[in-house]
């Protein structure tokens, strides 16, 4: 019998804030930065050059201080896997995801929500990493292949009933599946859409905001993304020289981060109409479903974006019955995992709200393409109105990186999730005695 035989945890750091990569109007100089789980077994690992044992990688992404208290709740979750038998663990996984998520004392803290919640969702991660290494496919295909009655059973319908119900979202599934060989076949040729957030940080200066803007659009980006929410002044300039940079057939979305209130937020999305926005992001705080609708309504035709900081699928669950949003992003680490985000991709396709993943951070690329694409084949069969967030940062730490030519991400076919790190990485950015953090003066 194999077994789960417990964590490893990691403190990884990147220092970005040395270039001010990932810099916004309410992160002006991040770390971007990984509680990084591995997942361990006694099992043979099938594609392993070496007697290493099968396991499974994830993180939750951070900007640097509060990976401790991450790595903590990761750790605190450990008593609860540790010891399982492993063909039972992965027969099931929509059980195991509805025990760690009804667990009392985690629930406690959240319920279903923050450190904890982002916590669980690593440890669901990894065990849907180990399967898919287990498995030798990757993980949006594994996932496409489930039988519709199997994607259902991996979801916890409790609180969403009164939007979808398990049979609604079977019936979505048994249509989804119709034409599925030929998406796949679509997706491995024609990659998936994806956007541009690379030019755009706050911190910037205007040269390199325009060089930027110059080269995605070289590139084969059809949108690029501008951080907003600072100074008006400086959001007007600054987006007048990434429209000259991207000519007119390029769009432009703007993303504030959550720094205004709802007033606020009209205004100024006003003020910055004549850019025509592709979408606004983030205009105010994320689970304000009141103040995000409020918007919505105050700054059309502007659509409105959000989700990256959406807790669980029952806030996702308020802002479509509440009509906040017109595009949803979801976020791979900020919810509990892959179980909830398949919730979140249904309750979508039953509102209609096309989902843009949110893949602003160290390896939220690399997993999240798997959530998109498997919702392309399985699901909403379409990628009209849908493409995934591209940072172009760090994807070389990872063994299987997600790529990005023409403006549209490349299928990933090795095993897994993408969530691996290199081991060098592990130890160079190890925080606080990786070489990395020595004599940066950032410790």
């Amino acid at each position: 019998m194999s077994v789960i035989k417990g964590f490893g945890t990691y403190d990884v750091r990147f220092p970005t804030s040395l270039g001010l990569d990932g810099s916004d109007a309410m992160n002006p100089s991040p770390d971007y930065s990984a509680a990084y789980l591995v997942l361990r077994t006694d099992e043979p690992d099938p594609a392993g050059a070496s007697d290493a044992p099968l396991a499974g990688d994830a993180y939750v992404f951070t900007i640097g201080r509060g990976n401790e208290v991450q790595l903590a709740a990761i750790r605190a979750v450990e008593p609860l896997v540790a010891g399982r038998d492993l063909d039972e663990t992965l027969a099931d996984p929509g059980r195991l995801y509805r025990e760690l998520i009804s667990d009392s004392p985690l629930r406690w803290l959240g319920p279903e929500c923050g450190i904890a919640h982002m916590a669980i969702g690593a440890v669901v991660n990894a065990c849907w990493d180990l399967a898919a290494r287990r498995a030798g496919k990757p993980l949006w295909l594994l996932l496409a292949e489930l039988s519709p009655r199997q994607i259902v059973d991996l979801v916890d319908f409790r609180y969403l009933s009164d939007a979808i119900t398990p049979g609604e979202a079977l019936e979505m599934l048994e249509r989804g599946a119709v034409g599925k060989a030929g998406r796949v076949a679509a997706l491995r040729r024609d990659g998936y859409p994806a956007y541009a957030t690379t030019p755009g940080w706050l911190g910037y200066t205007d040269e390199l905001l325009a060089a930027l803007c110059t080269e995605a659009v070289e590139d084969g980006f059809t949108q690029i993304k501008i951080k907003v929410g600072a100074r008006l002044a400086d959001d007007k300039r600054r987006l007048a020289i990434a429209r000259e940079a991207v000519g007119d057939k390029v769009g432009i979305a703007i993303d504030a981060n959550q720094v205004w209130d709802v007033p606020t937020a009209i205004e100024w999305v006003r003020a910055l109409a004549s850019v025509s926005p592709a979408w606004i992001e983030e205009p105010t705080s994320p689970i304000d479903i009141l103040g995000m609708a409020a918007i919505r309504e105050g700054v059309r035709p502007v659509p409105v974006a959000g989700g990256e900081h959406v807790p669980n699928r029952v806030v996702f669950k308020q802002l479509l019955q509440a009509g906040s949003i017109d595009i949803m992003q979801i976020d791979a680490c900020r919810v509990a995992g892959v179980n909830e985000n398949i919730a979140n991709l249904l309750l979508a396709a039953k509102f209609g709200v096309p989902v843009c993943p949110h893949a602003g951070g160290v390896g939220l690329c690399e997993i999240v393409q798997h959530l998109a694409m498997f919702d392309y084949v399985a699901l909403s069969g379409t990628m009209d109105g849908r493409m995934i967030e591209w940072i172009d940062h760090l994807h070389e730490h990872f063994t299987a990186p997600a790529t990005v030519t023409g403006g549209r991400y490349r299928v990933p076919e090795t095993p897994g999730a993408s969530t691996q790190m290199q081991p060098e990485s592990l130890a160079e950015f190890a925080y606080p005695d990786g070489p990395a953090w020595h004599g940066s003066g950032l410790r």
